[in-house]
């Protein structure tokens, strides 16, 4: 079961909201302690269910959200991170930790962000089926087919809408463009967020985006250049951080997904990092992205506000 739950997309941290933080897990996997975040900071994340305006069988569906801010009133700029998948989404016991990254989270709010960490219908403490490209037979997880597999993409981003909506209605939230950001499959529903609501978004934060692993064969190209290029109607520029050595998506692979994005009119900067391991786990490694994060920042800002 452990080597099971390596073969996940997710690169955030799994906490019990409004709990201390007991490990801090990367896909599934616990992380050694000395990865571990400040335990009271951890603690303050606000667990919140929001109304998403969406209905299941008639019947309305509410949201999770996990929120970090900083002191004070506001309001705040904010920042939305998009969680991945549950691993080979053969385990349904994973789709109800809720999905979220303290240390993460710090690093922002500490600029005065707002941060928030949506969980998906089904995921987490959210209402509503989890159904983000499963195969017909569930019991086999994610689906390889692309059909099924974009539709599964389509269908998070309108939770990532609803979010967002519920979000900016806030009195502690700015009245203004919204960063994101996000880890594999929220790294490139973040991207593609962008390009179906451009006038929206300040800026994007993708971390080793994709949707299905190299796993897939041929098709994995077919549907992460697909979604991802649908960000390229986003005008402004975006930044990809993506790791040497990743288990899931070779350099190479990503490297391809950003030319299609390119090609297609997309704007952004595209970094590898060695991580000194699984190149996946790149959102972790804060010491190494945190200089370009901090000029990707500086940019939003000179474009006219976070």
């Amino acid at each position: 079961m452990r080597d099971l739950l390596r073969w996940v997309l997710v690169g955030l941290v799994i906490m019990a909201a409004k709990e201390a933080v007991a490990d801090r897990y990367i896909d599934g996997v616990p992380i050694p302690d000395d990865a571990a975040p400040d335990m009271t900071f951890a603690a303050a994340g606000d667990s919140i269910m929001i109304d998403s305006g969406l209905f299941e069988n008639g019947q309305p569906i509410r949201l999770q959200v996990v929120i970090f801010k900083p002191d004070g009133a506001g309001p705040f700029p904010l920042l939305v991170v998009n969680h991945g998948s549950t691993g080979k989404g053969t385990d349904p016991e994973l789709f109800k930790v809720v999905v979220v990254d303290p240390k993460f989270a710090r690093i922002f709010v500490d600029k005065g962000y707002l941060v928030a960490f949506p969980q998906r219908r089904g995921r987490g403490k959210s209402d509503g089926l989890y159904d983000e490209g499963f195969y017909a037979d569930r019991t086999l997880g994610y689906t390889c087919e692309p059909a099924r597999a974009l539709a599964g993409a389509d269908r998070a981003l309108v939770d990532i809408e609803a979010a967002v909506g519920a979000l900016r209605r806030r009195p502690d939230v700015k009245d203004e463009r919204v960063l994101m950001a996000g880890s594999s499959r929220g790294g490139a529903l973040s991207i593609a967020y962008a390009g179906v609501h451009p006038y929206d978004i300040a800026g994007v934060i993708n971390f080793v985006g994709g949707w299905i692993t190299e796993d897939c064969g041929l098709t994995a190209r077919q549907i992460n250049s697909t979604l991802l290029a649908r960000g390229a109607a986003f005008r402004r520029s975006t930044l990809w951080l993506y790791g040497l050595h990743d288990r899931f998506y070779s350099l190479g692979h990503s490297g391809e997904n950003f030319a299609a994005f390119r090609s297609a009119g997309g704007k952004g900067v595209f970094l590898p990092f060695d991580v000194g391991g699984d190149g996946h786990e790149v959102i972790a490694a804060s010491r190494l992205w945190t200089p370009d994060v901090n000029r990707y920042l500086d940019e939003i800002d000179s474009s006219g506000g976070k």
